[in-house]
């Protein structure tokens, strides 16, 4: 996708160094990160300088290349595995991020150069995922129609089109001329921050709506469908996204409105049955009592926006079951949740 004009990737390797779009800064600051070892990789996962299911998973195949190509060839074994199991640590719920490792990982026992060519390969196989998920998403939006969605699974989220924002992005270069509702997605802000952020990129109108509007909104027959994105898809297509996803797929489900989760295959984890097993995130509680922002001279300041003392907790993914999923927008087309299985020896 581009950014002022300039063409970018979210993630990307060079001479052993990953370069990655800081998306904390965003949007108020266009940054490029570098990374020039595994412990500055990990950094960068787990404190969302990259975040979004495709994007962590390509950063988990460039980190694991990374720590390949710099490990010393008397314990290059030892380095590899102790930099897989680092990288797994970073983010439990991503199924992507598995995916990566364990794709590079296979690699990099014959050879550092090896690995880096299937990182390479993982994040060429997500972008081009992305591109499909776009076109095969586009199939179910009219013209004029208005669009929500939750979080960030745009560009920023994969190694680029993404997949909730893909179809959209089609629509718009077929003059379908569509609307989007971005949820705000508290506490981090993705959608208002990112998605946003995005989508003033490609001169797509919207409108940011606080959380708890959306259901006024879909009442009131202003949203007509909504996309989201996955973090992990289990094998039943029960799903886990960003915190309050459940919400908006309860509502919609209530009053007849489609929604889908748009997500490449290698979201879907066959090894967990259902969504009781997918593991989920709480991250800190300071992503919730804090905020940052531009104060009056355009500098980024972090306040706290909560009853000082109050504690909180900040669960960062919630699970909506399959039921509730109207289909799931993938590189093959779109599935139901029974159709999902057929794609298990892939």
């Amino acid at each position: 996708m581009k950014v002022n004009g300039k063409s970018y990737r979210t993630v990307w390797i060079e001479d052993k160094k990953i370069y990655l779009i800081n998306q904390n800064l965003l949007p108020f600051q266009f940054e490029i990160f570098v990374s020039s070892s595994l412990e500055e990789s990990c950094y960068a996962i787990s404190n969302m300088i990259v975040r979004g299911a495709g994007a962590i998973g390509s950063m988990a195949g460039f980190a694991l290349a990374q720590a390949a190509l710099l490990a010393n060839s008397k314990s290059y074994l030892a380095e590899i595995e102790h930099a897989k199991k680092k990288i797994e640590a970073t983010r439990p719920t991503a199924q992507n991020l598995f995916a990566a490792t364990n794709f590079v990982y296979e690699k990099a026992l014959i050879s550092p150069l090896e690995a880096q060519k299937a990182a390479q390969q993982f994040a060429d196989n997500d972008a081009n995922a992305c591109k499909k998920i776009g076109i095969n998403g586009n199939a179910v939006i009219k013209e004029n129609m208005r669009i929500a969605t939750h979080c960030n699974a745009g560009w920023l989220a994969f190694t680029d089109f993404g997949s909730a924002l893909s179809p959209i992005y089609i629509a718009k270069c077929e003059n379908k001329k569509p609307f989007v509702y971005i949820d705000e997605t508290r506490p981090r802000g993705q959608g208002a921050r990112l998605t946003a952020w995005e989508l003033m990129q490609e001169n797509i109108p919207h409108r940011i709506i606080a959380d708890n509007a959306a259901a006024f909104f879909m009442q009131n027959g202003e949203i007509e469908m909504y996309i989201v994105g996955a973090d992990r898809i289990a094998a039943n297509g029960d799903t886990a996204n960003k915190i309050g996803t459940l919400e908006k797929a309860i509502v919609a489900y209530e009053f007849g409105i489609p929604f889908y989760v748009a997500a490449p295959m290698n979201t879907v984890d066959f090894n967990c049955q259902s969504g009781k097993e997918i593991p989920i995130e709480f991250r800190s509680e300071r992503e919730i009592l804090y905020q940052t922002g531009l104060d009056n001279q355009m500098n980024l300041r972090e306040i706290l926006i909560a009853s000082p003392n109050s504690m909180a907790i900040n669960p960062a993914f919630d699970v909506t079951p399959a039921k509730y999923i109207t289909g799931y927008i993938t590189e093959y087309g779109i599935l139901s949740a029974e159709e999902l299985l057929d794609y298990k020896k892939l």
